[in-house]
């Protein structure tokens, strides 16, 4: 972060010292809303949440080494108080761009692939400066904010997600962080059950290419067309991305290697050079795309682009990681989060990394479908049916029976068991996988089935069979 007197904070936020010795005393080091993630020199941020108020830990941060708290009230500890905490941790991301102003900030939205895009501009990027890039899933009005607090006074670039759960939930993000690049992925189901259908989805993810500079960049996903018809919202200048033979970024000769990892020849500005990818997953190839456009965009050269994007490697878990067991079972965690549409993409991973191999899904219920549950639920079972998969574990409640049914109807030769959560789903997936197996992990994040895959990704999970 860079170094900010208390005072300077204070005047920053809108906010009071309270309980503070000496107000010249610095912030050296990135905000939290956690107290036991906070960095000597930090800023915790005393958040009121569902299930705790940040408040009663002030002390906790303060003796883990937090400069001060920001807090809405006096906590006994040095504190800047201020009226709303969200608020005046969105003032602080403001006042630390402001520092920075040779910094670019992307922005990226999507129903699909955000991090794992985030995640491939992070790494082909640097070629062009340093670079900062969102947290793990930091994207809303809490997590985005604290990501800018990371921000040095080299940084050149930062990459930022930002998430919706609505309209304006966007306009509002990029009030904080105004972007100058926009990079729209693609819009799906992810959260329709909140939105309401996918056009009123599009319409909160078009909200990024709107906050774009007339001299700024909106890069869109040229294969969807939802997301094509977003160059019509904005003042910026437009590249697209892939497959289709019109976009400025694309791919051409995608092929897979038998463990499902996409090599592609990559075309722009008159330029190409072949893209050897070590992620699995077809899917991944749009991902590529994607941070492809945005550093070409920027100004990158093609062939260190594609060499940057071979060079590429997993940074988060929980998506699409693979594990090779002893036994020689495969074990893919993808369990990070889950809609149909990524379902979709698991399993043509996992159909395509089988090479003969008995294939295991456990699938947990996808949690923020709303009304469309049942009928998302049962396309993915037919999906699962269709894609040749030997086992399926249902876990979770109606939903994943409505899932379990449709897998059955569909082929009646299936094997098709249900879990009532992540603890029995691991005790049957131990009871069913056999040695050589390749199994597929994937549900919504609070199924829990990450911890269910690590487990069955252990060394010793065989010999922990029961």
């Amino acid at each position: 972060m860079i170094p900010l007197s208390l005072e300077a904070v204070a005047a920053a936020v809108g906010g009071r010292l309270c309980d503070v010795p000496d107000p010249s005393v610095l912030v050296t080091a990135p905000a939290a809303v956690d107290s036991r993630a906070v960095e000597r020199g930090g800023l915790f941020a005393a958040l009121a949440g569902e299930h705790a108020d940040g408040h009663a830990f002030a002390a906790d941060a303060v003796n883990a080494g937090a400069v001060a708290v920001l807090a809405g009230r006096p906590v006994g500890v040095p504190a800047v108080v201020v009226e709303d905490v969200l608020d005046a941790l969105a003032a602080l991301a403001r006042t630390l761009l402001a520092e920075v102003p040779q910094a670019m900030v992307i922005g990226l939205t999507g129903s699909a692939g955000k991090t794992g895009t985030k995640d491939l501009i992070a790494q082909v990027l640097p070629g062009l400066g340093p670079t900062i890039a969102t947290v793990k899933s930091f994207n809303g009005e809490i997590g985005m904010p604290l990501v800018v607090t990371h921000v040095d006074r080299d940084v050149r670039y930062i990459v930022l997600e930002m998430g919706a759960r609505g309209i304006g939930h966007i306009s509002h993000l990029t009030r904080i962080a105004p972007p100058t690049v926009g990079l729209v992925l693609n819009v799906g189901t992810a959260h329709v059950g909140e939105f309401g259908g996918r056009e009123q989805i599009a319409l909160a993810k078009g909200e990024l290419v709107e906050a774009l500079p007339a001299k700024g960049l909106a890069v869109l996903n040229a294969d969807d067309p939802l997301v094509a018809a977003m160059a019509q919202r904005t003042r910026a200048q437009v590249l697209t991305f892939g497959t289709d033979r019109n976009a400025h970024v694309r791919a051409m000769d995608v092929t897979l290697d038998a463990a499902g990892r996409a090599s592609f020849t990559l075309v722009a500005a008159g330029s190409d050079a072949r893209v050897e990818l070590s992620l699995h997953g077809v899917h991944h190839v749009s991902n590529a795309l994607a941070a492809a456009a945005v550093a070409i965009g920027l100004g990158a050269d093609v062939e260190k682009t594609a060499d940057a994007l071979s060079r590429a490697v997993l940074l988060a878990s929980g998506r699409m990681e693979v594990t090779d067991r002893p036994d020689g079972v495969r074990v893919i965690n993808d369990a990070f989060n889950a809609n149909p549409d990524s379902m979709k993409a698991a399993l043509a991973a996992l159909e395509a990394m089988a090479d003969g191999r008995r294939r295991v899904a456990v699938l947990g219920e996808m949690k923020e479908l709303g009304a469309a549950g049942g009928d998302g639920h049962r396309q993915v079972g037919r999906l699962v049916a269709a894609s040749g998969v030997d086992v399926l574990i249902a876990v979770g409640g109606a939903d994943a029976q409505a899932m379990a049914e449709a897998a059955r109807e569909d082929d009646p030769r299936l094997q098709v068991v249900s879990a009532r959560d992540r603890e029995h789903a691991l005790s049957l997936a131990r009871d069913l996988i056999e040695p050589g197996d390749i199994v597929l992990v994937k549900g919504s994040h609070s199924v829990g089935l990450e911890h269910t895959a690590v487990c069955l990704a252990r060394p010793d999970a065989a010999a922990d069979h029961r």
